[in-house]
This record gives C-alpha cells, structure tokens and sequence, in this order.
C-alpha cells in the first residue's frame, strides 16, 4: 500500500485534529509573519507551518491528514517548534503521533518542583528522584544517612549506574555486587531502550565502558528486566547488614521523573 494513502484510523483522526486545532490557535504575528488580509481562517496556513519547520508541504500536509505516514522525532520536534507548543502538548504530540514519550533532548538536569521536594523531606525512610537515565536529582535526609550526601557528587557524576559501576563505596556496600550490578544493568537497559537514541544515554554508556570492565563486557549481552521492586541489602559502614524494600515510581506530569524509595525490612 502506497505510504499516501489516507488511512483514518481512531488515531489518526486524533493525531489530526489536535495538529490542526493548534496551527489554527498560532496566529501569524506569534511566529514573525504578516497577518495579511486575505486570511479565511484564524491561525498558520499549512505552507506556513511547512516553512517554519523546515519540512516539505507535502510531507507535511499528509501528516497533518493522519495519513498512514512514517514520521522521525527530528521532523516532530520542527513541527513542536513551529507551532510554539509547549512541553504538555509536546508530550502529547510524541504520544499520539509515535506511541511513546518524546526523547530527553533538553539540556541540563530537570527541576524537582518545591512541593515535590517536601514530600521527600516529610518521609521518614530513604527516598531520591532520579530521571530516566538515571541522574539523581533530589533526594532525603534519610538517603543520606544511608548512601551518603549526593551533594558532595558533581552533578554530572550524581547518577546511579555510574555510582555502582565506579564508586568504590558502593561497591562495598553491595554484599554481592556483581549479581547486584548486573540486575541494575538489565533495568537500565530497559530504560535505554525507551529513550530513542537519546544523545544523553549514548553518552553515559560510552563514559562506562570506558570507565568500567564489567560494564564494558556485560553491556554486549542486551540482558533486560522490567522489574522496579524488590529486596536489596546494604552493608553500612557502622549500622552493620541491612534490608530495604524498594519500589520505583513515575511522577505525575513529569515522566522523566520516578520516585525511589526504601522501606526497612524486619529483622528475621
């Protein structure tokens, strides 16, 4: 079947009408161009939109169609541009248009908002933000206590798969940490999986291979868990042998934010 066939699927039509509602919510003089006075309808022409993003009139007519249309995040991202969408609507473009999440391609560490960061403060066990490739960006009292204060990390070095495959300190606290490292290996594959190519992630694994001989000969292996609880013993320097049961979260509003926390298990 040619690719321009019109194939209006539920959601195409979805895809459609939300691309159109905001091109006619984009008002010329929003973009820099001349309003005119020959316009018959409120907001961008399609040509319009094509120029802006840099992208065919065709391809792009057919897009907006719903037409059954391979279409690559680059050429999303210049139509999220092009129609000043914002970050929800982004979103919500990735979402109807590719059936996933759009990729982390903005610079810099996300911002934990303040009501966030109380609910991690008010919780009595440990308990961290981190993003979907894994940076740790808020965290606990509690945390500290256990792990150490993350604020005497470099920013760029506050990521979880790096601190177990680098730090000597986590090492230590793993009683057995190659069964350990390779369970975290498997779930972060996961996650590198679902970021599309994300220059970030391509970043972070070549500073680990570089970094790490067990990371560099696992991370051929393509092992993969889905799991985001369980049990997980720490060996703490002066509080002895102790177990935690973990759970991760994803943030609402903010999917490339998950909430982990540790609740103490009993002693047997």
């Amino acid at each position: 079947m040619p690719v321009s066939t019109l194939q209006r699927t539920a959601g195409r039509r979805a895809l459609s009408d939300f691309v159109r509602d905001r091109r006619a919510r984009t008002s010329p003089d929003e973009v820099g161009l001349p309003a005119g006075s020959r316009r018959r309808t409120p907001g961008l022409r399609r040509e319009e939109v094509a120029q802006l993003a840099g992208v065919g009139v065709t391809w792009y007519t057919w897009f907006e169609q719903g037409r059954a249309i391979q279409v690559s995040a680059d050429f999303l991202e210049r139509v999220c541009r092009a129609l000043r969408l914002d970050q929800a609507e982004r979103q919500h473009l990735y979402a109807l248009a590719q059936h996933r999440p759009p990729p982390h391609g903005a610079p810099g560490l996300p911002a934990v908002s303040p009501i966030l960061q109380a609910l991690l403060d008010s919780l009595p066990n440990p308990a961290y933000i981190k993003t979907a490739r894994w940076d740790i960006v808020a965290w606990n009292a509690a945390v500290t206590a256990i792990f150490g204060d993350y604020a005497l990390i470099p920013p760029d070095r506050r990521n979880g798969l790096w601190l177990v495959f680098t730090d000597p300190r986590y090492r230590r606290m793993m009683p057995d940490w190659e069964d350990g490292a390779r369970r975290i290996l498997a779930k972060f594959r996961l996650d590198h999986g679902r970021a599309g190519g994300d220059p970030a992630f391509a970043a972070l694994v070549d500073a680990l291979q570089e970094a790490s001989p067990e990371f560099r000969r696992w991370w051929p292996r393509h092992d993969v868990s889905e799991r985001s609880e369980g049990l997980k013993r720490i060996r703490h320097d002066t509080l002895g042998e102790l177990e935690f049961a973990h759970a991760t979260f994803l943030v609402e509003g903010a999917p490339d934010l998950r909430l982990v926390t540790y609740t103490p298990v009993p002693a047997r």
